[in-house]
């Protein structure tokens, strides 16, 4: 018997809340959670709790959360251990005009981890890292030009949406293309003298594209040019940090940068990221380079950091998931072979994604844009009314909490949502 139809999901609460937001906020919500970056209607806006791998919405819908708030839910959901360690920080107080002990244990916990890391600045969010970044090149190197490959953040200097930012600003970031040390080479020949910093996601993840693991020798041929060139090289780990493996991808692929950034799965949600570096590198940041927040000491988010790293240590989470990620890869690998359905498997373990192929239906005539896309917002349709929340623009995340049920209930949704699919949309 072959796969059907769900019926749409019950969403009234959700709507009518966001119908309120709308006329409270802005969009009514921000940037990537707005509906037109999911399927508009299908999806839930609003979330009311979550536990283990799973997240529950306003109407009471119960979904398995493999987008896992973009990344920082490395464990699960109501982490226990994590939430009463930040509740017992409460009763000592957590936002003081000086800093609290946990900063130099946090710290230097970090530098133990991560290769590049002799020093560390803790802060808050992945834009505030990777700005702080740049600009720790930018007053090494007395240079302004920076180069850049992947999602940096919001901030003027990498936002993708330029309205807002003036060109003299935008005009100092220049993108170059994953994988290809070719073009990086020619930008760094263009800019000769003038490039600060480069600064790269060691595993590609270009918006609504394959996620790429690094190809053999490309981020070393990275490290070499940004030497030669005397840029200072930034790997961007927000999203690979802890996840990959707990000195990040530098510590996996071997590559060691100058500067990393890191954030998300630090401490499983709470607010807190961290540029480190080589103290060479980092020493502009004392008397060179200026950085103040009333909120970057707040010690809550860094004794759940603290909490969190102990048990990725403990459970050997980043082994575990990378693990468990080969064998979900291999089985999404033969659902989509025997689909037939014009798409492709992409990613590392922790991180799978899957990609409709643009040019499936391209010829003389083709509407094959359309086409594609009508594919993937029908799939998304499906897996969603299935009670599997992945996003079509964003890659996926496996969870320690994911349970061996979740994640075979996950790729059966995944299944019957592409049979779905390729009946509808058949392949010429």
């Amino acid at each position: 018997m072959g796969a059907t139809e769900f019926p749409k999901l019950r969403l009234e609460k959700s709507m009518a809340m966001f119908a309120d937001a709308q006329r409270l906020s802005p969009g009514g919500v921000m940037g990537i959670r707005r509906p037109y970056n999911f399927v508009q209607g299908e999806y839930p806006i609003f979330l009311d709790r979550g536990y283990g791998g799973h997240i529950v919405d306003v109407d009471g819908n119960d979904y398995i959360d493999m987008l896992c708030g973009y990344g920082p839910i490395i464990l699960g959901y109501e982490e226990k251990e994590i939430n009463e360690a930040v509740v017992a920080q409460m009763g000592r107080g957590f936002c003081f005009a000086l800093v609290q002990p946990v900063q130099n244990r946090l710290e230097e916990r970090l530098t133990k981890l991560v290769p590049c890391a002799e020093q560390v600045i803790l802060v808050k969010t992945g834009s505030d890292a990777t700005t702080l970044a740049v600009r720790i090149a930018r007053g090494y190197t007395d240079r302004e030009v920076i180069l850049r490959c992947g999602y940096h953040g919001w901030h003027d200097w990498c936002v993708e949406v330029k309205g807002g930012v003036p060109e003299e600003v935008t005009d100092l970031t220049v993108e170059f293309e994953y994988g290809k040390l070719g073009e990086l080479e020619e930008k760094l020949e263009a800019y000769k003298g003038r490039v600060a910093g480069i600064i790269v996601t060691p595993v590609g993840h270009p918006n609504a594209h394959p996620v790429l693991a690094p190809p053999p020798g490309y981020l070393e041929g990275v490290r070499k040019l940004a030497t030669a060139h005397g840029a200072v090289l930034i790997f961007d780990e927000v999203r690979t940090g802890f996840r990959v493996s707990m000195g990040g991808a530098q510590e996996r692929y071997g590559v060691t940068p100058d500067l990393g950034t890191f954030g998300k799965a630090l401490a499983n949600g709470y607010a807190i990221s961290a540029v480190a570096g080589k103290r060479e590198f980092m020493q502009v940041a004392e008397k060179k380079v200026f950085i103040s927040s009333t909120f970057f000491p707040n010690s809550l988010e860094m004794v759940a950091a603290m909490k969190c790293l102990d048990i990725l240590e403990r459970e050997k989470v980043p082994e575990s998931i990378w693990a468990r990620g080969t064998v979900f890869l291999e089985r999404l690998r033969k659902i989509v072979a025997d689909s037939k359905v014009p798409c492709s498997v992409s990613g590392i373990p922790p991180m799978p994604y899957l990609t409709f192929d643009q040019a499936a239906d391209e010829g003389p005539g083709s509407p094959g844009e359309k086409v594609y896309k009508a594919r993937r917002e029908y799939f998304y349709t499906q897996t969603i009314r299935r009670g599997l929340f992945v996003q079509p623009y964003h890659h996926w995340y496996i969870a320690h909490r994911h349970t061996e049920a979740d994640l075979d209930k996950a790729l059966s949704a995944i299944a019957e949502s592409l049979e779905l699919t390729a009946k509808k949309f058949p392949a010429k």
